[in-house]
């Protein structure tokens, strides 16, 4: 499995929409856009601990900005992730 599978698996399993807004295969690095699904009743900073979660279990950095305000797109989480 590549390290975009595994993101796009984690991302699934925690069921939120998302888009790359940054992705750098060479430094294992991306940035994501996560906006909750519309009937979606989980409280953000709950959405964002399990993402938080998985992806740490999978040894990557994980860095959140929630409500982020410099995007070209609408996200409720902008999150940067390393391995």
């Amino acid at each position: 499995m590549t390290e975009r599978q595994m993101i796009q698996e984690i991302l699934n399993t925690v069921d939120v929409i998302y888009a790359f807004e940054d992705v750098d295969e060479d430094t294992k690095e991306y940035t994501l856009l996560v906006t909750q699904q519309d009937n979606d009743s989980r409280p953000l900073e709950t959405v964002n601990a399990e993402m938080k979660k998985y992806f740490q279990e999978a040894d990557f950095n994980y860095k959140e900005e929630l409500h982020p305000t410099n995007t070209d797109k609408q996200a409720d989480i902008r999150v940067l992730i390393k391995r």
